[in-house]
């Protein structure tokens, strides 16, 4: 028989800064981690987490659930679209993004 399980991120598994401006805290549940995303204004992926990663571009695919703050996400074929708060969204690996605005971005990244 399975127990309730509570995790809160502010008490995450695991935190990890692969970047100045981007903290990832994770929990995990059931042998599943979920990971909250917090980048700071003026991120970006290209200029924070490419000279980590050591890829063109974003190879993740991220499928997502925004919680605060607005960022844009633009294709290796040029198609690009904001995000906000509410938003769900699946990212093909091959993109670069950002965040708007001078406020933190806040996403959860959804297991699949």
């Amino acid at each position: 028989m399975s127990d309730l399980i509570k995790k809160n991120f502010d008490s995450a598994d695991d935190s990890t800064h692969p970047s100045e401006r981007l903290r990832m805290d994770a929990v995990e549940i059931n042998g599943k981690k979920f990971y909250r995303v917090t980048a700071q204004p003026g991120w970006k992926w290209s200029i924070d987490l490419k000279p980590v990663v050591k890829t063109d571009s974003c190879q993740v695919d991220h499928l997502l659930y925004m919680i605060d703050g607005k960022m844009v996400v633009r294709m290796n074929d040029g198609k690009e679209l904001e995000y906000g708060p509410g938003d769900v969204a699946a990212i093909p690996p091959g993109h670069d993004g950002w965040g708007v605005g001078e406020e933190p971005t806040i996403w959860l990244e959804i297991p699949h």
